[in-house]
């Protein structure tokens, strides 16, 4: 079965993708805006470059054997895992090490690759070479994963201290050509209950009940409330700050040394840095598009500041005393990063954490009426 059936492609030929997605990445777009340059996901694009041709760009499927690639991946060494979304890049250098998973969740722990698994949302996988068009520069090769949407879940990078006879016998091991990967369009998503629907004091109780941080999404799944629709029902543990807060929390944690966790998430994959972070660059771009980024050694992250349309400060109670979190979202509601202060099971926050967040920049009545 060819790999390239995606209901996206019908109108345009393997051999059309292929040639105009060359020349989008010629004039310098990066993948994902070059695919949708072309009005196709990234996916369908990657799957249209399988087979036998020409390109300097080549795909290889891989067996649906997800868990089992990320173990294989120990090892080829050191790697770049990479998750992103549609504002944020979190990129992340170390080797993948302790992989497990209980059912579709899945893990992988270590300093370096930290990583939340979500299996039910990986879709498909490929092996993927680019040389570069003038031959200027190495062959990038990377493993990519999509959602059934096209989408990114997670990618994987060769870098220079990789064990490339480690990493093809990897490809060799799990390359599947026939695989025939489909996707379609993304499912829309749900509706959000109107505050009416929600029993805010039940709610706010069984936050209060909190012992653990992760029982945060179960208590969001069972009340049937939207993140952010959640922080604005219950002010207590939640304040708004100002969309420049990102900017300056990671400005701050640099100067001040502060070692923060930062959580970028896919549909499929949650990365974690864990440590300190110290070279912050803003950039402007083209068209009013505005960067954030961390650019330190073994960890880059790039985060559009001027796609925030709220932040939040949220506090939740566990055990081990107030954990609280920093988190940033888009005008469409998508979490676009979580901050976090360095802490471990069974210690309390870094106080210095609680008195960088204690110092951003709030949002102001002025600022809400404007």
């Amino acid at each position: 079965m060819n790999a390239i059936t995606s209901p996206e492609i019908q109108t345009m030929t393997a051999v059309q993708i292929r040639e105009q997605f060359a020349q989008k990445r010629e004039q310098g777009l990066r993948a994902k805006d070059a695919a949708e340059a072309l009005q196709l996901s990234e996916g369908a694009v990657i799957a249209a470059h399988g087979g036998e041709h020409e390109r300097t760009l080549k795909a290889l499927p891989l067996r649906a054997e997800w868990l089992d690639i990320l173990k294989g991946l120990e090892a080829c060494g050191t790697v770049m895992a990479l998750t992103r979304n549609e504002s944020t890049v979190h990129e992340k250098d170390g080797i993948y090490q302790n992989l497990s998973a209980q059912g579709p969740v899945g893990l992988a722990l270590s300093r370096e690759i930290d990583l939340r698994l979500f299996f039910m949302h990986w879709h498909a996988g490929f092996a993927v070479t680019e040389e570069s068009a003038n031959g200027n520069r190495p062959a990038m090769r990377s493993l990519q994963f999509y959602d059934a949407a096209g989408r990114a879940v997670h990618k994987v990078f060769a870098r220079e201290a990789t064990d490339m006879a480690a990493w093809n016998a990897l490809v060799e091991r799990f390359a599947e050509p026939s695989a025939g990967y489909v996707f379609r369009e993304p499912a829309a998503k749900p509706a959000v209950k109107a505050d009416a629907e929600i029993d805010v004091p039940a709610l706010t109780q069984a936050w209060t009940d909190m012992k653990d941080t992760h029982e945060f999404f179960e208590m969001l799944r069972r009340f049937g409330v939207e993140r952010q629709q959640a922080f604005r029902l219950v002010p207590q543990y939640c304040e708004r700050l100002s969309t420049d807060a990102v900017a300056q929390l990671l400005g701050d944690a640099a100067v001040d040394g502060v070692s923060i966790m930062v959580f970028v998430g896919s549909s499929g994959c949650i990365q974690i840095h864990t440590g300190p972070v110290s070279n912050i660059q803003p950039m402007d771009g083209k068209d009013g598009v505005r960067w954030i980024n961390v650019l330190d050694k073994g960890f880059n992250l790039h985060l559009r500041t001027d796609l925030i349309a709220n932040v939040w400060v949220v506090q939740k109670p566990t055990s081990d005393g107030v954990v609280t979190s920093v988190e940033a979202f888009d005008a469409e509601g998508n979490n676009m990063a979580m901050f976090f202060g360095e802490r471990k099971p069974g210690q309390p926050e870094l106080q210095g954490w609680r008195d960088l967040v204690a110092g951003l920049p709030r949002k102001t009545e002025v600022a809400e009426a404007v």
